[in-house]
């Protein structure tokens, strides 16, 4: 059964950010999603968490429910501001103003960023199955390294423009590929494709900067090495991508920091093994 959720009021700047919480006791933990998904990722995660803490779920800016403005330039900082307005929202509705930041896939530099410049606002920083900075274990999913790589990227986008067929199947093939169980792939592959075509303006403008976006935040290691809150690393030993070694290396840099490792579960660790996750955020 689905929990009762309540719409949060949520804007950054004239746009209105798709965001919706499930009300419970203590700091609120808020779910991000990285790309090339949605807020909906967290559907199978949101009944275990269920009045054990609040939860508030949202859709960056260009995705899923939210705002998608034309020519926007939509960038890892954007992601951060997005992250900012549903921080002062929560602290407006005094709901909390100590956040548990939950972190997948792409949603990590964003996340970690505000965390890093916020550090007495983050109650624990929950990494799933993400990414911040670039180093030798990290690897891009096929997809994603297709719509990232310079040159490579112009060419695929100029095919599936033509061809949204084969851009269908590409997308199955590859979100198809983080989800274990046969029956929950097709569905969410369907769920998630349904907001995907509109979100493709934001998708292709974060593959444009990926590559910059994680060298770049090799600059900020001495600060993770200082921060203070505690880190939980969740991440579904499957994934191929973004891996073990990726969370090994997390769980170093961390000073308080937690590993995790979620056996038999993929980059979707939370569609895999809710109950787990679920645990692992809420646990003291």
């Amino acid at each position: 059964m689905a929990p009762a959720t309540e719409a949060l009021a949520v804007s950054h700047g004239p746009y209105r950010l798709h965001a919706e919480i499930t009300p419970g006791p203590g700091a609120p933990a808020v779910l991000m999603h990285g790309f090339p998904d949605s807020s909906r990722l967290y559907d199978r995660l949101l009944p275990h968490l269920a009045g054990r803490l609040p939860v508030v779920r949202f859709d960056f800016l260009g995705w899923g429910r939210s705002d998608k403005p034309s020519g926007h330039a939509y960038t890892v900082a954007q992601q951060v501001d997005d992250l900012e307005s549903v921080a002062d929202a929560l602290a407006a509705g005094r709901t909390g103003r100590r956040l548990v930041l939950v972190a997948h896939d792409a949603s990590g530099p964003p996340a970690i960023d505000w965390a890093l410049d916020h550090p007495e606002r983050v109650a624990r920083l929950v990494l799933l199955n993400t990414y911040y900075h670039w180093t030798p274990a990290l690897r891009r999913p096929p997809a994603i390294a297709l719509y990232s790589t310079p040159v490579l990227r112009s060419a695929a986008r100029a095919v599936v423009r033509r061809l949204p067929e084969l851009d269908r199947r590409l997308y199955a093939w590859q979100v198809g590929g983080f989800i274990r169980d046969p029956q929950l792939r097709e569905a969410y592959v369907e769920r998630l494709y349904a907001q995907f075509p509109a979100a493709r303006p934001a998708f292709w403008a974060l593959n444009d900067e990926l590559l910059h976006a994680v060298l770049s935040r090799r600059r900020r290691i001495p600060e993770m090495r200082e921060f203070q809150p505690p880190v939980r690393v969740v991440f579904g030993t499957l994934d191929r991508w973004l891996n073990t070694r990726v969370a090994r290396q997390f769980s170093v840099i961390f000073p308080h920091s937690e590993l995790r490792l979620v056996m038999h579960a993929g980059h979707y660790v939370q569609v895999d093994e809710p109950e787990r996750v679920a645990d692992a955020i809420t646990a003291p």
